[in-house]
């Protein structure tokens, strides 16, 4: 009770933003404060313009217009200097949430290979390739035993073909 009256009580953490959330609202920002630069640097173009224009004049009003003009450069300088923090800001969290979502990947896919490594064994797989390889031999003696020809032209003489073959061009 005393902890609710005197503001002791525990306060539930504000709900924090995702990088992305994040990112569009600097981006956001940053669209804002660049027109507001334009919007100053028209300001400035019309101040100048005033002090000409009352230059010879008028010296009073165009000494208040150029001190406008300083008001109005300070607040530009100001504001670049926000972009520019925005901006590293910005990058910042766009280089730390493609890490993260990098990082994520990698886990995952770590995981995947784990799971595709689990039933496997070194040794099991040498066991494998060594069947395999005998395998492989066994098919190639039979293929070669197969295009050998068996009892094909072997009981015929070449010697008795050539000379066959004489009296046949004479």
């Amino acid at each position: 009770v005393f902890g609710k009256i005197f503001g002791g009580g525990r306060k539930q953490p504000a709900p924090s933003a995702t990088p992305q959330e994040s990112i569009q609202k600097l981006r956001e920002t940053e669209e804002m404060l660049v027109k507001k630069q334009e919007f100053l640097e028209k300001k400035i173009e019309a101040e100048i313009a005033s002090a000409r224009k009352h230059g010879t004049k008028n010296k009073r009003l165009a000494l208040h217009a150029l001190k406008r003009k300083k008001q109005f450069e300070k607040q530009l300088q100001h504001i670049d200097g926000v972009l520019a923090t925005i901006e590293f800001q910005r990058e910042a969290l766009e280089n730390a949430s493609t890490n993260a979502e990098v990082l994520q990947v990698m886990g995952s896919a770590a995981k995947a290979l784990k799971t595709a490594h689990n039933d496997m064994d070194v040794d099991q797989v040498h066991d494998l390739m060594e069947d395999i390889a005998e395998q492989q031999e066994v098919a190639n003696e039979i293929a070669e035993a197969i295009s050998n020809p068996v009892g094909f032209g072997h009981d015929v003489d070449e010697d008795e073909l050539l000379k066959e073959l004489e009296e046949l061009e004479q």
